[in-house]
């Protein structure tokens, strides 16, 4: 009678999403886990290719909708600069919808390398944000960016004269989630803000950051970088989960 060997991966997998202790057959990974690999590897591509829905992001409130040089999402996965400029109409626009302000921040639902991360994330933490925020900050109305970049934010947040914008982007997908976002926050934007000046969450989807959790963390940021007057580098996120957000004093 034959002994039943455990696998001693499984266990494990429990608490990670990467691929270990893959099964074989013969001298070869099983036939069902290249299957896995390949059907997550079309995801990852359809994520990097697909074309922001802004009706799959509204909350009932209405939105400012822009475009990056960037003319279609070949020339944006080619070409990184263009996706960090917005092209003529859309500088038109904001300049107009500036003129309806002051607000302090600006939140950008941009498609960056996963419009779909976007699409799933986004309402919810929007929503979210607004309620934890609307009280104590003036929030703009939402800005859909497409074919964009992170920096397209500090044109965006230029524009509209905020003291602070918040990218809400798409990560590059992976091989295990192509619908992880991520939170890109500039205090003083401008064209030119270097990368070290902004403060990021990222992993945010439904098995990474919950959307609880993500925005606490960056409102306690944002309180944070209102008291500073600064984001980057020089501004750790020491929040912790249900701990009271910073006091909303303004420099």
């Amino acid at each position: 009678m034959s002994q039943i060997t455990q696998d001693p991966w499984g266990p494990l997998r429990r608490y990670t999403r990467a691929r270990i202790g893959l099964p074989r057959t013969g001298d070869s990974i099983a036939g069902s886990e290249i299957r896995a690999l390949q059907a997550a590897h079309a995801c990852a591509r359809r994520a990097v290719h697909a074309c922001l829905d802004p009706a799959k992001l509204t909350i009932g409130d209405s939105f400012v909708e822009v475009r990056s040089q960037a003319k279609d999402r070949s020339e944006f996965v080619r070409r990184p600069d263009l996706g960090r400029r917005l092209d003529g109409p859309s500088l038109s626009l904001l300049k107009q919808i500036a003129l309806t302000g002051p607000w302090d921040v600006v939140l950008v639902a941009a498609d960056g390398l996963s419009a779909v991360a976007v699409e799933r994330q986004a309402p919810s933490l929007q929503k979210a944000v607004r309620a934890a925020l609307g009280h104590t900050w003036r929030i703009a109305p939402l800005v859909v960016a497409h074919n964009a970049r992170v920096a397209l934010g500090d044109e965006i947040g230029a524009l509209l004269g905020v003291r602070c914008v918040v990218m809400m982007i798409g990560e590059r997908p992976g091989l295990s989630v192509s619908d992880s976002l991520s939170l890109y926050m500039t205090w003083n934007p401008h064209v030119g803000r270097q990368d070290s000046e902004r403060n990021c969450i990222s992993n945010i989807h439904a098995h990474g950051l919950s959307i609880g959790e993500s925005c606490h963390k960056l409102c306690w940021l944002l309180n944070s970088a209102r008291k500073l007057g600064y984001t980057g580098v020089a501004l750790k996120d020491e929040s912790t989960d249900m701990t009271p957000l910073p006091e909303n004093n303004t420099p």
